[in-house]
C-alpha cells in the first residue's frame, strides 16, 4: 500500500461512505484504545480521530483511514492492524493547529507509511 492509500478504507474494511463512525470503540491489535471522535471523509484525506480517554492521558489521535482492517457496524466498532505502542508513538495530534497545518498529512504518512512498505509521499 502505497502512502496516498493509507489515506482511503480499503475496499475489505466494510465502511460504507457517509456511515457516521463517531462513538464506535476502536480496538489496536493489542486490545481497546478509545472511541471516535472526529472522522474526516475528504477525499485523499479520510481519517479517524481517536479519543484515547484515561489510557494515555486523554490524548487524541489521528489514524489515516487505511489503518482501519475492519469496522462493525453493530458491535459499534472499529478495528485497525496497530498496535497501541504504534498508536502512541504517532504524531502528536493538535485540535487548534489541525485546520491550518499543511504538513500534517505528511508527518502521518511519513510514519504510516513504511508500515505498508510501499513509497512515502
Amino acid at each position: 500500500m502505497s502512502g496516498i492509500e493509507i489515506w482511503d478504507f480499503r475496499s475489505t474494511s466494510g465502511h460504507v461512505s457517509g456511515t457516521d463512525l463517531i462513538g464506535f470503540h476502536v480496538e489496536a491489535t493489542d486490545g481497546p484504545i478509545g472511541k471516535v471522535d472526529k472522522l474526516s471523509e475528504e477525499v485523499g484525506a479520510r481519517y479517524l480521530v481517536v479519543d484515547t480517554g484515561p489510557w494515555i492521558f486523554g490524548k487524541h489521535v489521528l489514524l489515516p483511514a487505511g489503518t482501519v482492517v475492519r469496522v462493525e457496524q453493530e458491535e459499534k466498532k472499529v478495528y485497525v492492524d496497530r498496535t497501541k505502542d504504534e498508536i502512541k508513538g504517532s504524531p502528536e495530534f493538535d485540535w487548534d493547529r489541525h485546520g491550518t497545518d499543511t504538513g500534517y498529512q505528511e508527518r502521518y504518512t511519513g510514519y504510516y507509511g513504511p508500515f505498508y512498505g510501499g513509497p512515502v509521499i
